[in-house]
């Protein structure tokens, strides 16, 4: 199912946008501030966002921006008052894909969300991340706070299956046994101790990544 996460602090016109989503078969998320929005945006990515301008604690311009920096494809468009063409000129400089003046049509929404996914797809299921963690897996690149990592091969093979498995523990025989096939390399467990060091070091010893003694590893919001 399409995911779509919806920006609007005015609850009417959130819930009225959302329910006719819905029974065009959208799942939308709606956040009310821009806080909540980038806590759940660093956790897993939607196929799309619908970004409202006036927000309580901070614009959603500054919100378009941060996204476009961070996922260079994630399809955002401006839902708001603001109809100045300094305005509608700026959102699209900021990264914004498309831009609709309140008021407007819901079908007229439907169309224009319809057609950026015809043209882009869903690329919420490309993308893997935790936090500032981000993992491409078509590009098989990995960034940490937006700024790409070199990592070999097994540092970004572990990476992903963590990332994959986001929330749940994964042995070490599980990670030893996904390197050696996806490698056809032997690998030891000093070896993913290792790699496993050398990972959390690229990654700034984020807290994300939990060692569970005498098991293995989750990695956690």
């Amino acid at each position: 199912m399409i995911k779509i996460y919806y920006v609007e602090d005015d609850e009417n016109i959130a819930n009225t946008v959302k329910e006719y989503l819905s029974e065009k078969g959208y799942q939308t998320t709606v956040f009310s501030t821009i806080k909540e929005a980038k806590a759940e945006l660093q956790k897993a990515l939607p196929s799309l966002v619908l970004v409202d301008w006036n927000m309580p604690d901070g614009s959603g311009n500054s919100l378009c921006k941060w996204l476009r920096a961070r996922h260079a494809d994630l399809p955002i468009i401006f839902l708001t008052v603001r109809g100045e063409a300094s305005d509608i000129v700026s959102g699209f400089q900021n990264g914004a894909d498309d831009y609709v003046v309140k008021p407007f049509e819901l079908e007229v929404l439907l169309s224009r969300i319809s057609a950026i996914l015809r043209r882009v797809g869903d690329i919420s299921k490309k993308y893997l991340s935790c936090q500032e963690i981000a993992l491409d897996k078509e590009k098989h690149m990995a960034f940490y706070r937006s700024r790409e990592l070199s990592l070999t091969p097994a540092e970004y093979q572990l990476l992903e299956i963590l990332l994959t498995n986001k929330g749940r523990t994964v042995t070490r025989e599980q990670l030893l046994r996904y390197i050696w096939d996806s490698n056809g390399n032997y690998v030891n467990d000093n070896t993913l101790t290792v790699t496993m060091k050398r990972l959390r070091e690229k990654l700034h010893h984020t807290e994300c990544i939990k060692t569970i003694r005498s098991v293995g590893y989750r990695l956690e919001e």
